[in-house]
């Protein structure tokens, strides 16, 4: 994702790991600025509130990984009217997870903290490990990718 995001014209990437060899292997690109140590979920994130433009967490969000009670650490670092790309798999070990996620979502998004501007399937999201975790059949595990846009603070009314 990194490399992608470096393709088309981003240049300041920041990232945060759980382990230090997934770190060491991200500086090893050369694609990031910076790098930090941070168990998303339990810590927080190494980041002033607002700072970012977009925030993405592609890969962790599922079972035994990233709970979702992260959801509002991400956004405190991302600036009014900044994206979040996030992601998620649709295999059967990670539904409960899934559903767990889209509820906290959509808290958030009734609360006015965010709108959606995309949930989108995508049906080969990786390969399967086992026939089981196939999602339908073809040996991949579907997946969705959720996008958010960070509501503005609204303007007080003068009067």
């Amino acid at each position: 994702l990194s490399l992608q995001l470096h393709r088309r014209g981003f240049r300041c990437l920041h990232g945060v790991d759980g382990s230090a060899g997934m770190l060491e292997r991200a500086r090893s690109t050369g694609l990031y600025q910076e790098l930090r140590l941070c168990v998303l979920g339990r810590d927080p994130l190494p980041a002033p509130a607002e700072h970012y433009d977009a925030v993405t967490l592609v890969g962790a969000l599922g079972e035994g990984q990233v709970p979702s009670t992260v959801l509002p650490e991400l956004l405190r670092v991302t600036k009014p009217g900044g994206f979040l790309c996030l992601t998620t798999r649709s295999n059967p070990s990670n539904l409960r997870y899934k559903a767990e996620l889209e509820a906290a979502l959509g808290q958030l998004e009734r609360s006015g903290a965010w709108q959606k501007l995309l949930a989108q399937e995508v049906e080969y999201w990786e390969r399967a490990v086992t026939e089981e975790e196939s999602t339908q059949g073809n040996g991949y595990i579907s997946g969705v990718v959720y996008i958010y846009q960070k509501c503005p603070v609204p303007l007080l009314e003068e009067g």
